[in-house]
């Protein structure tokens, strides 16, 4: 049983995946409006946020779970047209954004209520839309798993994107000592500086287990975040201090080919995978509950600012992932519809 029901559209427009592909297979659709379940919210979405997993989903890479959306998009942020009968935390017109197992690339699209979120005073939905599925993966890993506690120092790999900003700024604010990231270019070096970075690597330029060695005087880092796996898994163990922890939350060079463990045993290091979706509600929740207690203070006092490099509308998604796919943003890129645009 549903709250009273607002008079929706029977369709709303969605961006599918036609084939795995480049940029190019992603087409704007007609598909029904969902309708919530008891434990659902419907959100009127006006922003979506644009991410590596839907980059893999695009690709073919990286099939949703069992009962999500195929519909690409895990982060959202809009308005609350209607909740289920057992959600009690949201009402109509309530602006939230929300994690989602997909469906993020359209009009609509129920969210659990475990998972959804009333927005930081003062925030607005685009930057919203940019924080889900980011600052859940950074908290989980960074501080849940990865334990940076305050004095702590720690390499952020990919500084530039999505998930290194987020890492950035909740490191930083958590205490962190010393601040590493590796990015691609003098511009992204110039920016995570900007950011609250203590060093940035320009990693065609330097070497960065090196430079981490100069940077920490030669004991190397506690907490490890990284996004690129490939070679950097080995050189990651060479970059650790004794006793680190190295998170591995994505594998954008893919897996390690050649891999000396002796570093992992003789540190005392703990290497640690992740990833965020297939997660249950509650353990979900857990996460959000840490979040609105420790970082949505530090939103609200604009300590933490989501970064947001562009926007598209939502009709020109493929526009989106190929700027995702050029890799020269800095900072998140979000969808925005029709309800965002209207405001």
């Amino acid at each position: 049983m549903l709250d009273t029901m607002p008079i929706l559209p029977a369709e709303m427009t969605a961006i599918e995946i036609s084939r795995p592909g480049g940029p190019e297979v992603l087409v704007p659709r007609q598909r029904p409006v969902p309708t919530p379940g008891h434990d659902e919210v419907l959100i009127r979405i006006h922003a979506a946020g644009v991410n590596g997993p839907d980059v893999f989903q695009r690709k073919g890479q990286y099939n949703p779970p069992p009962g999500a959306s195929d519909i690409p998009g895990l982060e959202i942020a809009g308005e609350v047209i209607a909740v289920g009968s057992a959600v009690n935390r949201f009402s109509q017109g309530d602006m939230v954004c929300a994690l989602v197992t997909g469906g993020g690339y359209a009009e609509y699209a129920v969210a659990n209520h475990n998972v959804t979120m009333k927005l930081p005073i003062g925030l607005g939905v685009a930057e919203a839309a940019a924080m889900p599925e980011t600052f859940m993966t950074v908290w989980l890993n960074l501080i849940q798993r990865g334990k940076l506690k305050a004095g702590e120092s720690v390499l952020i790999h990919g500084g530039a994107s999505g998930i290194g900003t987020a890492a950035t700024m909740i490191a930083k604010a958590m205490g962190a000592s010393k601040v590493i990231t590796t990015v691609g270019s003098d511009a992204h070096r110039e920016a995570s500086v900007r950011l609250g970075a203590n060093h940035a690597i320009n990693y065609l330029e330097d070497d960065y287990v090196t430079k981490v060695e100069e940077f920490t005087h030669g004991k190397g880092v506690d907490v490890i975040l990284d996004i690129i796996a490939g070679d950097y898994v080995a050189r990651n163990l060479q970059a650790a201090a004794m006793n680190g922890r190295i998170l591995q939350v994505s594998v954008l060079k893919g897996p390690a080919k050649e891999l000396d463990l002796w570093p992992l045993m003789t540190k005392r290091l703990a290497l640690i995978g992740s990833t965020l979706r297939s997660r249950t509600y509650e353990e979900k929740a857990a996460i959000i509950a840490d979040l609105e207690a420790h970082v949505w203070p530090l939103i609200e006092s604009g300590k933490i600012k989501p970064q947001v490099y562009r926007s598209f509308a939502l009709e020109d998604a493929r526009s989106a992932h190929a700027l995702i796919d050029s890799g020269i943003h800095f900072g998140k890129i979000v969808l925005t519809t029709a309800a965002q645009r209207s405001v």
